[in-house]
């Protein structure tokens, strides 16, 4: 299951696509939710927010994170971090030719979507 991000008018799509959504043992109404996000050479994922906590591991490239209230970051291929719930930010793959993938691991409530955008 794939859904497709667009971002500002020009700019490449950025797609996320679910490959795990599973109860918790143990953690009534909560769920584990992987899923792969491709961000474009150029690509800039939109202010948004992920409603669970959760893991973030680059596969390839870097994204240039920019969380509300904090020091913007750069995150690399091979490099994890750790995002909480409902913080809101923003990510840039400044690359002009290499797309960035992301592995992305949260625990939600049920049914929650992967990515809420913030207007």
């Amino acid at each position: 299951i794939g859904t497709t991000y667009v971002s500002a008018q020009g700019t490449p799509q950025i797609t996320r696509s679910e490959i795990l959504r599973k109860s918790i043992s143990g953690l009534e109404g909560k769920e584990f939710v992987v899923f792969l996000a491709d961000v474009p050479a150029g690509g800039v994922a939109a202010l948004h927010y992920h409603p669970g906590d959760e893991a973030i591991y680059m596969l390839q490239g870097s994204l240039a994170f920019e969380p509300e209230h904090e020091q913007p970051f750069e995150l690399k291929a091979g490099e994890i971090t750790f995002n909480p719930a409902k913080h809101v930010h923003k990510a840039k793959n400044t690359s002009s030719s290499e797309t960035a993938k992301v592995l992305n691991c949260m625990i939600v409530e049920k049914g929650q979507p992967m990515a809420v955008l913030v207007q």
